[in-house]
């Protein structure tokens, strides 16, 4: 029983080892360094960037068909439409003004500081997920559909949809455990011979119409029937065109892969001019091209295909391209474009994979809200491939059922970005880009509406997003509210001074809450503390002040400058947090001194439980208390704790 025991807890404490290396060289503290990027030609990238925007094409048409009926080319051509003069003009925007990738919801969270940018961020994040969590579903079960029904799989794997979604995801998952790289030479692989198929396919769909004009007839007597009126037809299709709104993804993913796009020679780390430049080439091309696909890949498959076929159960569900594919031009080129879509849709499962693994590392660990082994990839590649199982046996592996959360994630993410560029305009007093870009973004506001109006189940998912991202950042933030959350100190020439005339002695600290800064303030302040810790008279002393600089923030680089009033000596600083940083402090005279510095308080007055949430909302709180603690935890030996000292 003893070995058994034993033998267990060596396998568990392997597996917590193995589960945790990843990047254990890379990483320091709460941070994820930024990785130097291999740079690429703006059109390579865009392919990279296009396994997802592109691969929509692989159930985009039937969506659009079963949600738009006869009017789904005339929906389209709005979605068109947004797509090239609301969703692309946003986005050249925030091209430029995020050159490094940092994407729309960095630049609102600049936009928008203390508290209400960071709950902001985290709603966001719950969007996020849902996009690239239901990307990584959807597109599975996408794929498992041209798995099944090409004619040359076997009968007996027809009923095994959501088995084969599964182990889609379960591969996905295995890929990123061994260590997964984006590999932008697979993408343009990929992404060309995908347009390239989709090409052929078309122009055949389109030849087909041509030749067969009947097909146009029947067409244009189904959308008439109901109503005549054109007007009126548009306005319907005003209505209906949210449904289709998946068309839209791939763009907050053009901005993040900023970093890997080449820019000129010129180019410096402050100005980017070149790779904004080719980002907004990347930008403009793949919305043109998918513009193009977006309609004609809408008006073949609404002309050519009966509308029973796309019902759930019908050929063409899920796969209305592959569809015509198998059916004009033989199952030879069709299971070849069969092979081609379920290649990129699970390539654009890697890319919702990898863009999941990198929104951790850039927010939650620099707002202490992820728990330290959220720091590394493989406990996450675990949990996201755990959510994406039971997201896949929610809706069934179902396409369709998935469109309105995957669109309501790829919705609010633009509404965010065209609110986040509308601001900015604010900010830099530019009318004119700020009624245009307003105008954009209530148009995607009420886009995102109806769609949640029509498919309230996206809003619901995203709701479960935002509740256990919130939740557990929340948890998070409180249970490392005691770590010394400074990043480096630095000290001006004057406090190094102080220092060194200190460290002839004790060292000696008096926290002060900054009041006037006048010459009695310190008298008093000097008076009351040496009478309640009975400090000598002729013991030189130093005055510490912590300012709350933004207490949403969790770890700052914390400067020190040395501040002198009258005779008395001030160390003066700003932080997050007060008691973290004179922690900090402490700790770092001690080691740059090699003496155990003395810092002294007074009690404070009034509930403790207030105190408590005084200091994580607003960085106060029970200074001398909480000090002591984060002294605690950072500093195990007491022989080498700094003093903390409390009277009054």
């Amino acid at each position: 029983m003893a070995k058994s025991i034993v033998s267990t807890k060596r396998l568990s404490s392997q597996l917590i080892h193995w589960l945790l290396e990843e990047d254990r060289g890379e990483k320091e503290g709460p941070y994820r360094k930024e990785e130097p990027h291999r740079q690429h030609p703006w059109w390579q990238v865009m392919c990279l960037t296009g396994v997802d925007y592109f691969s929509t094409l692989g159930y985009q048409p039937g969506i659009a068909a079963l949600a738009a009926g006869a009017l789904s080319p005339l929906a389209t051509l709005i979605l068109v439409l947004l797509t090239l003069f609301g969703a692309l003009p946003i986005y050249r925007r925030i091209a430029a003004e995020s050159p490094h990738g940092e994407g729309s919801i960095a630049m609102l969270e600049r936009l928008l500081p203390w508290w209400q940018g960071k709950l902001l961020v985290l709603c966001l994040l719950g969007f996020v997920a849902t996009d690239f969590i239901i990307t990584i579903t959807l597109s599975a079960a996408d794929a498992t559909a041209h798995i099944i029904e090409n004619p040359l799989t076997p009968h007996w794997l027809h009923n095994q949809t959501i088995a084969i979604t599964l182990i889609l995801v379960v591969l996905l998952g295995a890929v990123f455990l061994r260590g997964f790289r984006e590999a932008i030479g697979i993408a343009v692989f990929l992404v060309g011979v995908y347009l390239l198929l989709n090409f052929i396919v078309t122009s055949v769909g389109l030849y087909q119409i041509l030749t067969h004009p009947e097909a146009i007839a029947n067409w244009q007597t189904a959308i008439f029937t109901r109503n005549s009126n054109p007007f009126l037809l548009i306005g319907i299709a005003l209505l209906i065109f949210p449904k289709l709104a998946l068309g839209l993804s791939g763009f907050e993913t053009g901005v993040t892969v900023m970093p890997l796009v080449e820019g000129n020679s010129s180019d410096t780390q402050e100005h980017r001019k070149g790779r904004i430049r080719n980002t907004r080439k990347l930008l403009t091309s793949a919305a043109l091209i998918m513009s193009f696909f977006l309609l004609t890949s809408s008006f073949i498959t609404t002309l050519l295909i009966p509308t029973a076929e796309f019902a759930s159960g019908g050929k063409a569900n899920g796969r209305a391209l592959a569809y015509l594919a198998h059916l004009y031009l033989g199952d030879g080129f069709g299971t070849t474009y069969d092979l081609s879509t379920i290649s990129i849709l699970w390539f654009a499962g890697a890319s919702a994979m990898a863009g999941l693994l990198n929104i951790v590392p850039r927010y939650l660990p620099r707002y202490g809200m992820a728990p330290n082994w959220a720091r590394a990839t493989r406990p996450l590649v675990l949990v996201y491939t755990a959510i994406a199982f039971v997201v896949t046996i929610i809706f069934r592996a179902n396409v369709e059922a998935q469109g309105g959360a995957y669109a309501t994630g790829v919705l609010v993410l633009i509404t965010s970005a065209a609110f986040a560029v509308t601001l900015s305009a604010h900010r830099h007093r530019q009318k004119r880009a700020r009624l245009v870009f307003g105008i954009i973004t209530l148009l995607f506001i009420y886009t995102t509406i109806v769609n949640i109006i029509e498919r309230p189940e996206g809003i619901r998912i995203a709701g479960l997003f935002i509740g256990a991202i919130i939740f557990t950042s929340l948890v998070s933030r409180v249970w490392r509210s005691t770590e010394l959350r400074a990043e480096r100190i630095e000290i001006d020439e004057l406090a190094s001074q102080f220092l060194a005339e200190e460290s002839q002695g004790e060292i000696r600290l008096i926290a002060n809450r900054l009041n006037k800064g006048d010459v009695l303030e310190y008298f008093m302040k000097e008076k009351e503390v040496r009478e309640d810790n009975h400090i000598p008279p002729n013991d030189p002393i130093l005055f510490l002040e912590i300012q709350v600089s933004d207490a949403s923030e969790f770890a700052d680089v914390i400067n020190v400058k040395g501040v002198q009033v009258g005779d008395y000596r001030i160390l003066r600083a700003e932080s997050a947090a007060v008691p973290n940083a004179i922690a900090a402090l402490l700790l770092y005279i001690r080691d740059q001194t090699g003496k155990i510095p003395h810092a002294y308080f007074g009690w404070a007055e009034g509930n403790p439980i207030q105190y408590l949430l005084r200091f994580i909302l607003f960085g106060e709180g029970d200074i001398a208390v909480v000090t002591r603690e984060v002294l605690r935890r950072a500093e195990k030996n007491p022989q080498m704790r700094p003093g903390v000292h409390v009277g009054g």
